[in-house]
């Protein structure tokens, strides 16, 4: 098993290698590891080669790769990160968690409020709050994607241009750009294969506008 700063430098050049294709300078690592002599860092790359989790390339300066990654996490890094969940938690506020929004299915319907999830305290700091599972496209051009969670204030009232999960009938709930029109009201989508919907204003309550939205990446 690796020790704390061989898996931290390993974990570094691989991400400075995805993300620019060039290895770091000493001094980057140094201060990515916390070292401050290069020849901590010299001694980190040789034990790296030695046990052949990365190698130099011939003839260029700074050209390492990454051959294999650990299996396994050294024990000061696992209890570091249990620290860091520990301490967000703690810093974060707990909201509900409806479920998904899908047509069909009023908000009432899906409320479940021993669910919740955790968000940053500055997404949420006046007003209530519950949160969303995205389901389906109708709203990808506005960057927000099927799996999305989204952080809705409660409202029952809303601007053109608002973001808004709109109730339709007592009924259906959608997330989609509210206009007014007249004695009408358009929900907006932002996908060009889905119609904007045209609708009576009384066959429409707002249930909320869009405050933030968190995205998990597999």
């Amino acid at each position: 098993m690796l020790t704390e700063k061989q898996y931290k430098l390993l974990m570094y050049i691989n991400k400075v290698l995805k993300e620019t294709g060039c290895a770091p300078s000493f001094e980057e690592m140094k201060a990515a590891v916390g070292l401050k002599s290069k020849s901590g860092i010299h001694a980190l790359i040789e034990s790296l080669v030695e046990r052949e989790f990365i190698r130099r390339l011939p003839h260029k300066a700074r050209a390492l790769e990454v051959v294999r990654m650990p299996k396994f996490k050294p024990r000061a890094i696992v209890e570091e990160e249990k620290k860091r969940e520990v301490a967000l938690q703690n810093s974060a506020a707990q909201i509900p968690l409806y479920g998904k929004i899908a047509a069909g299915t009023p908000i009432e319907a899906i409320a479940n409020e021993t669910e919740t999830v955790p968000v940053p305290f500055e997404m949420v700091r006046s007003g209530q709050f519950y949160a969303l599972t995205i389901e389906g496209e109708s709203m990808i051009e506005g960057g927000i994607f099927d799996g999305d969670t989204v952080i809705i204030k409660k409202a029952e009232t809303a601007n053109n241009g608002d973001i808004v999960v709109a109730l339709v009938d007592d009924a259906e709930a959608t997330l989609k750009i509210f206009k007014r029109d007249g004695a009408d009201v358009l929900l907006i989508p932002m996908n060009k294969d889905y119609e904007t919907r045209r609708l009576p204003a009384g066959r429409v309550k707002v249930q909320g506008i869009l405050s933030g939205l968190m995205r998990t990446y597999h």
